[in-house]
């Protein structure tokens, strides 16, 4: 919307208050809810539309309602129109039918007010097209725009989001994407491989809670080595905008470029206001309930290393509201202003008022008001972009003098000063006003003044003029008089004022103020700095007020900085009167930052740079250092050499050197005083130094090898920073060792690393000296340092002999050859059935092939290579490998003890016809937890194996055949546990000792009974300690 009218009237009330007056309590009718603009989805499950209308009245209103300016009949047969209070419910809503603009008239006896107009739409939004979207194919490093095409729809407000390949992968906007809430559009300042993919537009329309998605738009990024870089190009750019006073605002601003353009904001006539915030990654600048002082030029500007681009636009004069004081000719104003100029038009209880306007309609004069006068007013301003109303009511009344609800006050004045005392009766018509005091009747004079508006002003107050003082009132319907006091109190006095300071920043200082007054009355103190009130509180770190003895109350400034300079002022203030005293503070500190930095000459390793003069905050400027930035120190600010070296206080120019040719810089210069070193300035304008021919060299130059009749030379490039121009390259030359001519051969791409030089008469392995340089569109750069290398090899001209190609097993084969005799051999390449190789050391001639299909067929070859290539395949030589074995384990059938072993007993495993027959088994002993341990071979189908002393051994029987090991079967063995019980048994000299113990295992329990027959009792606890230490 641009702007509409805004307009304020003043509301006239008069009432005529005869001898027998009575008590008004009615009141005409006062909108509290009005209809509100609607918007109806199409799709929309509940089938009725309410329009809102309440309004306060005494006696209570009743209502009626209009659609386009005609009387809506409720009664009408087949109506789907119907009350609810003042509110009005369509039923059943048909586009055809209602849509329109409503409003609501209220009306009582004292007249009718009409609502402002609201309109009915109904609200859609239709599918995307079902077309199929077209590629987009663009370069790694440019900007890519993929268009969203939103459907028809209704209202205009929509919001926009992208999903990459599958919902719900959101793009989630960043300084690099960035989608439109205007036009919907995806942009991708510098697109990359990840960026590859399938996009599609979701378009919401929040009005009716519809969200639809486009068909897919593919993204097909395109490998460009190098990747260039591009300057900053603004692609969205926001039109020029208008506002109402309090609304939201959002300006959009995004570019593409390459690195990622950075998006700053500026207002052109002045800072940023403070209700702005910029949002989503720099590409929206929003402002919260805009005001007057926001209207401007604003301007959006995109940055990068290689380029800016901007864009601004002019916002017009916001809406104004303009209000007129009642007069006593009785005029009611109505003024509005917009683009374009908006309509007036009067109602008087809801109908045309035609008479009475002058000046464009903008005012209603009454040379004459009656009680016909009276009623409800409205002044309605209208233009294409909408209507706006003001209401007001008009009450004509007519009574005595009263001072029923406003007497003459007590009032205090002081001494030598100024007093009005006021004599506001309700009274009309407007009366006659006299004055007394005391006994005596007031003239005007060169102190007392009566006014017209009957008010009191007495001027030099003196103790004399104390008293009472009586206001008379009288017009035609009666007169009435009030009195009051005056009372004159001792005026306020400064004795001890502040006084001029001078410190230096980061100081503490204060300011010193006292006043006498009269002691009656209460004193405040108030401190300001330039007219403006110092906030205490707010500005604690800086301001305390403290008060040393009876009404000294100095003002504390700690560590001073630049901004607290200025005129300080103490306010010694009372109910009655206040006084000033001023001082100024001079605070010296480093200086400020110069200003207006420009370039005004370069070269290609220097440029004369000038400044103007920033404040010196009161300490004489020293020195100036000047800094630089360039597009390859990441933003980090560097102290530049000048000539002369040293930049004195007094100057506003110097030359920088030592400047690299063709190169982007920024200068800031920073001034120095005995007090610090002050702000930077601002940056000048980029400049780009002018071309200059290359003088760093490439380095380390090399090469050789690469394939046969080949010369590869390689080398370090050149950092960007050395290209010192345009059309950068490199100039390779080369020449065999015995030959006096250099070939040249100039390489274009500046990030290129190597050349081959190709050509059939290059002998192999000859020693070349080999140089490059640089070059640009100025001309060439000195060589690099000379490098011998040597050209390709040729490759191996024999093939090797295969000698042997057999199967191992089922999944592995073996394969030998005959060594070829050549000096320059790398190594071997083994092939099986071409596609699947494997290298070999050239110290090999034999290699294992694993992992291979079970009965299957392979054709091996064997070649040789080196750096030049492969050479000649050998004879082909097939290799059948063995059929697998059976992948069923063998089923254990039985497990037994004898002794100190176990017997363990499984069935025979039958091999299928396309597994291998079984050529015995293998058993594995092993300890738990173990991969190792000891492996048996037996054609048997059992086996016998050792009991183990103690812990846990586990048992791994498989079928064994020529294509390799069948499944296997595990089997846990516990080793022995000893139960041991003795039995003494003591005869004579002899004691015989009877020994027990019980071997148990996971299959049996075996008990075995010792006898031992010692001389001395003492040994058969010896024998227990003995065994049990075995055990």
């Amino acid at each position: 919307w641009e702007h509409f009218a805004s307009l304020l009237i003043h509301s006239l009330a008069l009432c005529l208050c005869l001898i027998h007056a009575f008590a008004l309590t009615g009141y005409g009718p006062v909108f509290e809810e009005q209809p509100v603009d609607t918007i109806y989805p199409e799709e929309s499950p509940e089938a009725k539309i309410t329009m809102n209308c309440r309004a306060r009245a005494n006696p209570p209103a009743t209502y009626k309602w209009k659609l386009d300016h005609m009387e809506i009949d409720l009664n009408a047969e087949g109506s789907h129109y119907s009350l609810a209070g003042g509110n009005l419910v369509i039923s059943n809503p048909d586009k055809t039918v209602h849509v329109g603009k409503y409003s609501c008239l209220a009306t009582n006896t004292y007249g009718t007010v009409i609502s402002r107009e609201a309109s009915v739409q109904f609200g859609y939004l239709d599918l995307f097209s079902s077309e199929e979207r077209s590629s987009v194919y663009v370069k790694e490093g440019q900007g890519a725009v993929l268009l969203c095409a939103p459907p028809p729809h209704y209202p205009a407000e929509l919001s926009f989001r992208w999903i990459l390949n599958e919902f719900p992968t959101f793009i989630i906007p960043d300084k690099r994407r960035f989608v439109s809430q205007i036009t919907g559009n995806l942009y991708i300042s510098k697109v990359d491989s990840s960026d590859r993919g399938n996009y599609s537009c979701i378009a919401s329309s929040p009005s009716i809670s519809k969200s639809v998605f486009s068909n897919y738009i593919p993204l097909e990024p395109q490998t460009e080595r190098p990747i260039r870089k591009y300057p900053a190009d603004l692609r969205v750019k926001f039109p020029d905008t208008t506002a109402l006073v309090g609304q939201n605002v959002t300006l959009e601003c995004f570019a593409l470029g390459n690195p990622v353009p950075e998006v700053r904001w500026k207002k052109i006539d002045g800072h940023l206001p403070s209700n702005h915030e910029v949002r989503m990654t720099g590409t929206q600048l929003h402002l919260y309930n805009v005001q007057f002082e926001d209207g401007g030029t604003y301007k959006c500007e995109a940055v990068n290393s290689k380029g800016k681009d901007y864009h601004t636009a002019q916002w017009v004069e916001h809406i104004s509201s303009t209000e007129k004081d009642l007069r006593s000719d009785y005029t009611m104003s109505c003024k509005a202003s917009g683009k374009p100029k908006p309509h007036i038009r009067w109602l008087k209880n809801g109908e045309p008022v035609l008479f009475r306007l002058i000046d464009c309609y903008c005012l209603m004069r009454f040379s004459s008001l009656t009680f016909d006068d009276s009623g409800m007013y409205q002044c309605i301003a209208e233009n294409r972009h909408g209507v706006i109303y003001a209401n007001a009511e008009l009450r004509v009344f007519a009574c005595a003098p009263t001072f029923e609800r406003n007497p003459v006050k007590r009032v205090l004045a002081a001494k030598n000063g100024r007093v009005v005392i006021e004599c506001r009766p309700k009274a009309a018509p407007k009366p006659a006003f006299s004055w007394s005091k005391d006994t005596e009747l007031l003239s005007n004079s060169t102190r007392v003044f009566i006014w017209e508006d009957g008010s009191l002003e007495i001027l030099n107050v003196t103790r004399a003029d104390e008293g009472r003082y009586t206001c008379f009132a009288e017009n035609d319907r009666g007169k009435a008089n009030s009195t009051g006091d005056l009372l004159v109190m001792d005026s306020t006095k400064i004795t001890l004022a502040p006084s001029n300071t001078d410190v230096k920043v980061g100081e503490n200082t204060s300011m010193q103020c006292a006043a006498s007054h009269d002691q009656s009355l209460d004193i405040t103190f108030i401190w300001s700095l330039d007219g403006r009130v110092i906030d205490l509180h707010k500005d604690s770190q800086h301001y305390e007020r403290t008060t040393v003895r009876h009404h000294v109350v100095p003002l504390l400034i700690k560590n001073v900085q630049l901004k607290h300079a200025g005129q300080y002022t103490c306010t010694a203030q009372t109910p009655v009167d206040n006084i000033t005293a001023s001082a100024h503070l001079v605070v010296r500190g480093p200086p400020g930052a110069p200003g207006g930095v420009r370039i005004i000459e370069k070269t290609d390793k220097s440029v004369k740079l000038q400044w103007s003069r920033g404040a010196d905050n009161h300490s004489p400027i020293s020195k100036y250092t000047i800094q630089y930035k360039d597009q390859f120190s990441n933003d980090v600010w560097k102290n530049a050499t000048t000539f002369p070296v040293n930049v004195e206080g007094n100057a506003e120019m110097t030359t920088v050197v030592d400047l690299i040719p063709w190169t982007d810089y920024e200068f800031r210069v920073i001034a120095t005083n005995t007090l610090g070193t002050g702000d930077p300035s601002n940056p000048s304008p980029i400049i780009k130094t002018l071309e200059a021919v290359p003088v760093v060299a490439p380095s380390d130059v090399g090469g050789g090898g690469g394939a046969s009749r080949e010369l590869t030379i390689t080398w370090t490039p050149v950092k960007p920073k050395y290209y010192y121009g345009p059309n950068f390259g490199y100039i390779v030359a080369f020449k065999p060792q015995d030959e006096q001519e250099w070939k040249r051969v100039a390489v274009a791409d500046p990030q290129a690393r190597r050349y081959v030089h190709k050509a059939s008469d290059i002998p192999p392995l000859t020693e070349f000296q080999v140089k490059v340089k640089a070059f640009n569109v100025q001309g060439e750069g000195p060589y690099s340092l000379t490098a011998i290398i040597y050209s390709a090899q040729d490759a191996p001209a024999e093939a090797p002999a295969v000698v042997e190609a057999r199967a191992l097993s089922a999944k592995a084969a073996t394969v030998s050859w005959m060594p070829l005799s050549y000096s320059n051999l790398d190594g071997y390449q083994v092939s099986r059935n071409v596609y699947e190789t494997i290298g070999v050391s050239s110290r090999e001639n034999h290699t294992k092939l694993e992992n291979l299909r079970p009965y299957t067929e392979y054709i091996i070859e064997v070649r040789g290579y080196n750096s030049a290539g492969y050479g000649p395949p050998s004879h082909h030589f097939r290799v059948l490998t063995k059929k697998p074995p059976p992948d069923r384990a063998p089923k254990i059938i039985a497990k037994k003890v004898k002794g100190q072993s176990i017997n363990i007993a499984w069935e025979q495993v039958e091999p299928m016809a396309n597994e291998s027959s079984i050529e015995g088994y293998r058993v594995l002993y092993r300890p738990e937890g173990q991969t190792t341990g000891t492996l048996y071979n037996t054609y048997k189908r059992n086996i016998d194996l050792p009991l183990p002393p103690n812990g846990n051994y586990v048992v791994e029987v498989r079928a064994h055949t020529e294509g390799g090991d069948g499944a296997t079967t595990t089997v846990q063995i516990t080793g022995n546990k000893v139960i041991l019980s003795v039995i003494k048994i003591t005869y004579s000299l002899w004691t015989i000792c009877l020994i027990t113990y019980q071997v148990e295992t996971d299959f049996a329990i075996t008990t075995v009974t010792l006898s031992v027959s010692t001389w001395l009792g003492v040994m058969c606890s010896l024998i227990v300690v003995v065994v049990g230490s075995i055990y």
